[in-house]
């Protein structure tokens, strides 16, 4: 099966006075159906990333196909196949959302009727056909952005790059998009996103790439990610101290290295398989203990870039939807 992208070595470096900055080194393998998310922090190469790959600027090394074409020696033939959606929407602010797309049609070569058939279809698609009518310029951030999407698949892609898609927009706009997001893969269409919200990556990707420093440092699924970190966490939380000690007691004949956090009265131990949750809560009843809160934690994304960078990672990479929970 051929992939929709697939990348090796691929980067591009830029001079400065600070020092050379850029995409170092990238490889990856897109199947089709996939959406494939890029994390790091400002500069790491995310960017520069998609741009090459979107054939808007030349990498200095690797090799790269998108959609079945070499980057280098078949772009015309890529671009045809993909859609772009960049960091700040293309849309026109003075005309109307229909109008947008009806522009946008017909400078892709569609008739007036097919061009007004297709911005039917993406108005319905995208939740905008109360707004057809409407200049752009009143719109929110969030119906700029989905607007800007429906613009972008005028022509069904096979490979849509997406830069920063719910950047600046409220928690119920951010999964309107991924919504749009899904719906577009639904249709077959693979995605490759750049993106600052560790739990945006974790809701949509198959694959995750985390880049540093213009490389990659950790790439795979949002679970295997998560398990360099360790194993999920069992939290058990209860009213007195007596009765947290005593499940600590039991606990620990469970895992030696279950542990209590006295301030908080709650107890923890590893739980590396869901058998552990079943032991634990079985060992309390036995013992007649209740305890008043039990949670199930698996570690995060923002952990895993912790532990991968040894440091405090840039602000704008944690930035967390704490309400889309």
């Amino acid at each position: 099966m051929k992939l929709a992208i697939e990348a090796e070595g691929i980067g591009k470096s830029y001079r400065t006075k600070k020092g050379e900055v850029g995409l170092r080194d990238l490889s990856l393998e897109v199947e089709k159906g996939q959406v494939v998310a890029l994390l790091g922090p400002n500069g790491a190469g995310k960017t520069t990333a998609v741009r090459g790959l979107a054939t808007l600027l030349r990498f200095d090394r690797g090799r790269a196909s998108v959609a079945g074409y070499d980057l280098k020696t078949e772009a015309k033939q890529v671009r045809s196949h993909i859609a772009l959606v960049g960091q700040t929407a293309a849309v026109d602010e003075q005309l109307t959302a229909e109008q947008n797309l009806m522009l946008f049609g017909r400078l892709r070569g569609l008739s007036r009727g097919g061009a007004a058939t297709r911005s039917g279809e993406l108005l319905r698609q995208f939740g905008l056909v109360e707004a057809a009518d409407r200049t752009v310029r009143g719109f929110s951030g969030g119906m700029r952005r989905k607007l800007d999407l429906a613009a972008s698949m005028i022509f069904r892609p096979d490979v849509l790059f997406v830069d920063e898609p719910t950047t600046g927009l409220d928690p119920a706009a951010r999964r309107d998009l991924w919504q749009s997001l899904r719906l577009l893969l639904s249709e077959g269409t693979t995605i490759l996103l750049t993106t600052q919200y560790l739990e945006e990556a974790d809701q949509l990707a198959d694959q995750v790439v985390f880049l540093s420093r213009g490389e990659v440092v950790a790439q795979g699924t949002s679970e295997e990610l998560k398990d360099i970190v360790g194993p999920a966490v069992i939290r058990l939380c209860f009213d007195t101290e007596a009765d947290a000690r005593a499940a600590l007691v039991e606990l620990k004949t469970i895992d030696f290295k279950a542990e209590i956090n006295e301030r908080r009265l709650e107890v923890s131990l590893p739980a590396p398989d869901p058998d552990v949750l079943g032991a634990s809560l079985h060992a309390m009843t036995e013992q007649g203990l209740s305890p008043k809160e039990v949670t199930l934690r698996k570690p995060s994304l923002e952990e895993v870039f912790l532990k991968l960078t040894g440091g405090t990672p840039d602000p704008s990479i944690l930035t967390k939807d704490k309400e889309s929970n």
